[in-house]
């Protein structure tokens, strides 16, 4: 399994960057434009359609097309944990089908005064078994400016 990791402080409270992460429009916020995101559906736990927030249970279908490149690629996450506290907080969403064979995502928020610790942890393995281990270098190339983006987008949308 490989694992991929960033963070970022944003000078911006706890409480807001959490409400921020915690929903569909964050997502689409925080997505670049040239991944070509359609959030297709997003249900709470119960079966609710768009729900204001993500809880765990909550499931999110979009598809996306890197580049315009290609033909649209499902993909379905499912939020499998969540948790709140005054000092930290966490989601983490699972995909139960997309384009990798395993993506596993944790998104924590840790107060620091008035700002806040951004971190994503995504452990992922790409499909194909040892073929699909020798492109796992080069998720760098495709990962770091997705996740630059995002936590980018989080400061400036956010302080």
């Amino acid at each position: 399994m490989s694992v991929y990791e960033r963070s970022v402080r944003v000078d911006a409270p706890l409480a807001d960057v959490w409400e921020f992460h915690s929903t569909g429009d964050g997502l689409e916020a925080l997505t670049p434009n040239w991944m070509n995101l359609v959030v297709e559906e997003s249900r709470g736990p119960d079966g609710e359609p768009d729900p204001d927030v993500l809880t765990e249970g909550s499931v999110i279908v979009s598809s996306v097309r890197p580049l315009g490149v290609g033909p649209r690629q499902t993909w379905t996450s499912e939020i499998v944990a969540r948790e709140e506290s005054d000092e930290h907080a966490m989601f983490r969403d699972h995909m139960t089908e997309g384009p990798f064979a395993h993506w596993l995502h944790t998104h924590r928020f840790v107060a620091e005064g008035d700002a806040t610790l951004v971190h994503d942890r995504v452990e992922y393995q790409f499909p194909g078994g040892p073929l699909g281990k020798a492109v796992g270098p080069f998720a760098y190339v495709g990962f770091e400016p997705m996740f630059r983006y995002r936590h980018r987008t989080t400061k400036q949308l956010l302080e």
